[in-house]
């Protein structure tokens, strides 16, 4: 397993009901098209209302490799820049969970 957990900072309000309407439209071809995209949520964060927190689990590296290499993700990629004031990345090393079957 591989995977990203993701802090988006949006600009304002405005900027923050366009990403959102982005990450939609990016979601709905994710879950379409990529088998190995185990989990793919989005979260707003109470209280902090500019703030999304993404949760990213690919069945290995090169369903992650394969996701990157998208059309969609490319455009998501490009046009998340106009409405973000911050970006942090965290990789993942899987330990342990509830609810994927994994073989580890």
């Amino acid at each position: 397993m591989f995977g990203l957990m993701v802090r988006f900072t949006c600009k304002d309000e405005s900027a923050a009901a366009e990403f959102d309407s982005l990450v939609a439209r990016t979601g709905e071809q994710i879950r379409a098209n990529e088998p190995g995209t185990v989990i793919y949520t989005v979260h707003r964060v109470d209280g902090r209302p500019l703030e999304r927190i993404f949760y990213e689990l690919y069945r290995d590296r090169d369903a992650f490799e394969a996701h990157e290499s998208k059309d969609y993700v490319k455009a998501f990629l490009s046009a998340r820049e106009q409405y973000l004031a911050s970006t942090e990345v965290d990789r993942l090393d899987f330990v342990s969970g509830k609810g994927v079957d994994v073989e580890h």
